[in-house]
């Protein structure tokens, strides 16, 4: 494919962020070209693809924070372990390096409640792995989610691809589920007015919480999957700006950094937690080396 029609794809897919609106050869030539920005070699294919939030995009595998690791020079050391009982998780702090001295931690953090035996050491192994290849994909600036992560992502779902022609193989997975169980809102509920929808945006990002996760964060809020603000109610959108707003409050009070409140809004979305209390965010807190002061 020419560049200028590479290129093209690569704008469309920023615009769009659904790699199911491109065509087979257009998302090879995605493909490729995410793999050749990188360095990483296609053929062992360190990417697959996910629906999240109701869009078809990439997520690393193995294979990718491998190859990123070696490409890089990037070293790996676990920094901290802890057994956080209240809330049953268990949470691993991993270092990264560069060799020119720059460094980024990451955490990985499983649920451990009720486990005992070979499960429970599955999990802290699970909780390592995921911690390493976290910091990997942050420290050479990837924000993209890993394969030790998927999982555990509520709605995420795996889409095989042939990624010679670059066809869905799973067509039922990338259509949109309806909603099962929960009831659509009323028809005569309020819709939320702009004025509420700046001050969503705002507060969204005084948490550090991204425009990818806050659907995901919303929809445990509000006990119903959404994936944008313009699905809410009023009624909804009220709850989250009161929620976001006490909790910008308890972050500015403890002093947790914007780095810190991003990693730690990214892991309480993909777990399905919200932040309900103070001494919640303080425990989850602990888990972050040097987070606060």
């Amino acid at each position: 494919m020419a560049r200028g029609a590479g290129t093209e794809v690569l704008e469309r897919v920023i615009a769009q962020g659904d790699l199911a609106q491109l065509t087979p050869a257009e998302r090879v030539a995605y493909y490729r070209a995410v793999c050749e920005s990188l360095g990483l070699n296609p053929l062992t294919r360190p990417f697959d693809y996910i629906v999240l939030n109701g869009r078809l995009t990439l997520y690393a595998r193995k294979d990718a924070t491998d190859q990123l690791r070696r490409i890089h020079g990037i070293s790996v050391r676990i920094v901290a372990r802890e057994m956080i009982d209240t809330l049953g998780l268990y949470v691993v702090t991993a270092r990264a390096t560069t060799p020119d001295g720059r460094e980024d931690e990451a955490i990985g953090a499983v649920s451990v409640k009720g486990l005992s035996g070979d499960a429970l050491a599955n999990a802290l192994m699970r909780a390592e792995t995921k911690a390493k290849r976290r910091v990997t994909l942050s420290i050479v600036g990837l924000g993209w989610t890993d394969e030790s992560e998927v999982e555990s992502i509520p709605g995420a779902r795996t889409v095989r691809v042939d990624h010679e022609t670059g066809e869905i193989l799973d067509q039922t997975a990338v259509a949109t589920p309806a909603t099962p169980a929960t009831p659509e809102p009323a028809a005569v509920a309020k819709s939320p007015t702009d004025k509420q929808f700046r001050l969503l945006g705002v507060l969204l990002d005084r948490v550090g919480l991204s425009r990818e996760d806050a659907p995901l964060y919303i929809s445990a809020l509000i006990r119903r999957q959404i994936h944008s603000a313009r699905e809410m109610t009023r009624e909804e959108v009220s709850l989250s700006i009161d929620h976001l707003q006490l909790l910008a409050e308890m972050l500015d009070e403890l002093k947790v950094r914007e780095e810190v409140r991003r990693e730690l809004m990214r892991d309480a979305s993909l777990h399905g937690g919200v932040f309900d209390s103070r001494e919640t965010l303080m425990e989850v807190l602990r888990g972050y080396e040097g987070d606060t002061g």
